[in-house]
């Protein structure tokens, strides 16, 4: 196997159009460690020391695609606590999503999809 020309650790970029309630979401919610913020950033721990880079802009346009996403060990009690934190599941036309908002990929690989403050579309999945 040849080395990889990049090396180190990815890190993830997510829109804001407002800081505070991104801080509010991805901190006080979703219970990430906060890395630090400035002006023009929130910069989160999201998960296993991947940083992600919530960074602020004007505007930001609708994409409908999956921005970042969480491999979970049991996505049924993650789907639940995040319910009672207040966090929406998306539910999708033509999708067989199950009780938790699952949906089972061909693969069986089951995805539930949720969206921040501001849009951006958040997964979790379990293999």
């Amino acid at each position: 196997m040849e080395d990889m020309l990049i090396t180190g650790q990815l890190v993830s970029f997510v829109p804001s159009t407002d800081l505070d309630v991104s801080e509010m979401f991805y901190v006080d919610t979703l219970e990430f460690r906060k890395l630090g913020r400035d002006a023009f950033v929130l910069v989160i721990d999201g998960g296993g020391g991947a940083p992600v880079r919530i960074t602020l802009v004007q505007s930001r346009e609708e994409t409908g695609y999956t921005a970042l996403g969480w491999r979970v060990p049991d996505l049924d009690a993650t789907v639940d606590r995040l319910r009672d934190k207040g966090v929406d599941f998306t539910r999708y036309n033509r999708m067989d999503q199950d009780e938790h908002d699952a949906w089972t990929a061909p693969d069986g690989v089951r995805v539930a999809w949720f969206r921040d403050p501001h849009g951006n579309v958040l997964s979790l999945m379990q293999s």
